[in-house]
Formats: structure tokens, C-alpha cells, sequence
């Protein structure tokens, strides 16, 4: 039973994309649509081929912004995070700031960024890091704060430093909400750096998957377009992947989020 449920739950998404591909192309040609209003996945397909050492070339340029953006946004967030725990004045006092950065458009504080950051890769590093650290942040500091009381208690009554509850309490209780986090800012900082790249509009060998895209757009290439738009969903989903992975690979033993899909 267990091998029948992974088995539709890996054939039903392929099975169901497949038929998404095979009505959009024939409805496409059956209605005529232009190829400059919305191209078939035929037609995408071709554009991907065609262009693909200049597309993949471009979404390196994107993925290392990410990276950077994502390593930047797990350490920055995570030490965040423990601050808050030490003192809730702290946290009440610097949280709200927090998500003010959250909730403030990119696009609005990008270009004042791009302008007073002199190195356009560090700028675009630091806009799409805004976007990613909050999950980190706010998902850390909840794991740390949701331990037992009674755990809490033994610890101290053993007189336990803060330090010892911090390794041997809170972060393993944190521990399945950070990953939580990393899941969900994976995805962000991908969309933090093509967001920002769309802001600075950087071309040359610099170039990101944006100028890609903004290019394509201005010479009316819709399949290019969305022959990149497929690089960057497919970019997504890989990172989700790995973040999956990882979440498997560290609580997939003991803790009922992970054992949940087995059991």
C-alpha cells in the first residue's frame, strides 16, 4: 500500500502536467493564437533549445545571487532569531522592524539600494536577502520558543546554563520550524534576485535571467520569454527539493512532520 500511495503521488503531478500540455497546444492551434500572445509549449520547447546556452548561462548569473542571498539570509536570520530568544524586550523591540522590512515592496527600496551600493552584485545580493530572511527569522524564533514547559523546568532544576538549554533543548524543539524556513526562503531569494534584477536592469556578460526575459519582451520573443520563465519555476522547484531533502535527511527519523508520510 505504502509503495502504491509514493507511486501515484510521483505519476499523478506528470500525468496531470502532461494533459495542462497537450490542451494548451492543440488549443492554441485550434484557436490560432499568435505565437507574440501565448506560444505553444511546442514553440517554447524549441525556444529553449534554440537559446539555451545563453538562457542557462544567465540563470547562473541569477542562482548565484540567490545562493549568496540564501546563505546570507540562514545566517543573519538564524543569529536574529537567537537574540530574540535571550530577551523578549528584544524581540518586542526589534521585531516589529522586522517586518517592516517584510512587508515594504522590493521594488520600491531596491533602486535607492542599487544606488547607494556602488558593486551591482552585492546590491542585488542584499535586495533579494530582504526578501528571504524574514521566514527565517520568524519561523526560527517561534522553534525556539516552543519547547516544553515541563522540559524547561527539568532543565533548570538541574541547573542547566543557558547555554546547555539553548543546544540540547531549544534548537532540537527549533529545529523542524527552521527548516520550515528554509523551504520557504529558498523560494524567496530565487524570487528576491530576478525581482531585483528586473529593478538594476543589468546587461552585458552580467547579465541575470531578467534581462533575459526583459529583452525577449521588448523584441516580442513570447516563447523566449517563457522559455526562461520555465528555467526559473524549474530553478524553484529543485531548490524546494533539496530543502525537502534535507528535511527528510535530518528529521525524517524522528519527528512526526517527517515520519507523517510513512506512517
Amino acid at each position: 500500500m505504502k509503495t502504491d500511495a509514493k507511486t501515484v503521488q510521483a505519476v499523478a503531478p506528470i500525468v496531470l502536467g502532461i494533459i495542462v500540455l497537450v490542451v494548451w497546444e492543440f488549443g492554441c492551434k485550434a484557436a490560432h493564437v499568435p505565437r507574440y500572445l501565448f506560444p505553444t509549449p511546442s514553440e517554447i520547447a524549441v525556444s529553449l533549445y534554440t537559446q539555451g546556452p545563453v538562457l542557462l548561462m544567465a540563470l547562473w548569473v541569477t542562482l548565484v545571487v540567490t545562493i549568496e542571498a540564501f546563505v546570507v539570509s540562514v545566517v543573519l536570520g538564524t543569529l536574529i532569531a537567537f537574540l530574540f530568544v535571550q530577551s523578549r524586550v528584544i524581540e518586542v523591540s526589534l521585531f516589529p522592524y522586522a517586518v517592516l522590512a517584510q512587508v515594504t515592496p522590493i521594488v520600491a527600496v531596491a533602486p535607492l539600494i542599487i544606488l547607494l551600493v556602488k558593486n551591482t552584485s552585492l546590491a542585488l545580493t542584499i535586495c533579494a536577502t530582504v526578501i528571504a530572511i524574514f521566514p527565517i527569522i520568524s519561523n526560527t524564533t517561534i522553534g525556539l520558543r516552543s519547547i516544553d514547559p515541563g522540559l524547561l523546568s527539568y532543565f533548570r532544576m538541574n541547573k542547566a546554563s543557558r547555554f546547555e538549554i539553548l543546544v540540547r533543548l531549544r534548537i532540537p524543539s527549533a529545529l523542524p520550524y527552521f527548516l520550515a524556513g528554509l523551504r520557504i526562503s529558498s523560494g524567496l531569494a530565487l524570487i528576491g534576485a530576478v525581482v531585483s534584477e528586473f529593478v538594476a536592469g543589468t546587461g552585458g556578460r552580467s547579465a541575470g535571467i531578467a534581462y533575459q526575459i526583459l529583452e525577449a519582451g521588448f523584441q516580442l520573443d513570447i516563447p523566449l520569454m517563457f522559455a526562461a520563465l520555465v528555467l526559473i519555476a524549474l530553478t524553484g522547484v529543485i531548490l524546494y527539493a533539496l530543502m525537502q531533502a534535507l528535511t527528510k535527511a535530518l528529521l525524517g527519523s524522528w519527528h512526526e512532520s517527517a515520519l507523517g508520510e510513512d506512517h
